[in-house]
């Protein structure tokens, strides 16, 4: 295999501006591919663009806004277009764990949020991306689910059903692709050494967790073009 699998190919990464999305950012740009970047900070992506380059790989593209913002989501697929005229991954890995606690306690503002975060900003991600990842010879979409999808336990309750109601999403996209060159696969990486994993789990160690770098090395393997796997959850595996 070539060290720059990837290269001419695009690659679209939500939440590319800490954590996981950070990091495979990054892995998929020493793979040679284009980085498109969203996230809510200008500053952190721009920290990820400077990490890009001090690497002597291709700059960033830079889109700082919120995915709650859907019309700016249906304006970037038409940039993409614009520019590309195809997208060959993308990365659906931005989310947040929203309020632990019972499920009657949690407020609908905080409800709604994660609802239009987790779950509806992917939606609009695929209704916006769909033509363009089937433009592409290998399409790839990849987006990041939980053990809490399957394993419910109390006080989890908001960020279980969505991570499920995501997984419902994806599977059920990957069933309508089923004929075509696009492939679309869930990751999800376990206990990762990142902010969300330290507010839900504060008393834990963090040294005893794998780092979003080492997450980031296997998710890239389902963008490849030769990942043939569809509506699959793979699962981070320690090597």
């Amino acid at each position: 295999m070539t060290d720059k699998p990837l290269a001419g190919r695009v690659a679209l990464v939500t939440g590319a501006s800490r954590g996981i999305g950070f990091a495979t950012a990054m892995a998929l740009g020493r793979m040679g591919a284009h980085i498109i970047a969203t996230g809510r900070s200008t500053r952190l992506l721009e920290s990820l663009d400077d990490a890009l380059k001090a690497e002597g790989l291709n700059a960033a593209t830079l889109v700082p806004f919120n995915l709650r913002d859907y019309p700016a989501i249906d304006k970037l697929g038409q940039a993409i277009f614009d520019r590309w005229g195809k997208l060959d991954i993308l990365v659906g890995n931005a989310g947040q764990l929203g309020q632990l606690g019972p499920i009657g306690h949690v407020k609908p503002d905080a409800w709604n949020e994660l609802i239009e975060v987790n779950l509806t900003a992917n939606y609009r991600l695929i209704r916006s991306m769909d033509p363009l990842l089937r433009i592409a010879d290998h399409g790839r979409a990849v987006f990041l689910t939980s053990g809490a999808a399957t394993q419910f336990r109390a006080y989890w309750g908001p960020y279980s059903i969505t991570k499920a109601a995501l997984e419902a999403l994806a599977k059920s996209y990957a069933a309508e692709l089923a004929e075509t060159n696009v492939r679309v696969n869930l990751f999800s990486p376990g206990p990762v050494r990142t902010a969300m994993r330290a507010k839900a789990m504060p008393g834990e160690d963090p040294l005893t967790l794998p780092t979003p770098d080492d997450v980031a090395v296997q998710l890239t393997e389902l963008c490849l073009p030769s990942f043939d796997a569809q509506g699959d959850v793979i699962k981070f595996a320690r090597r």
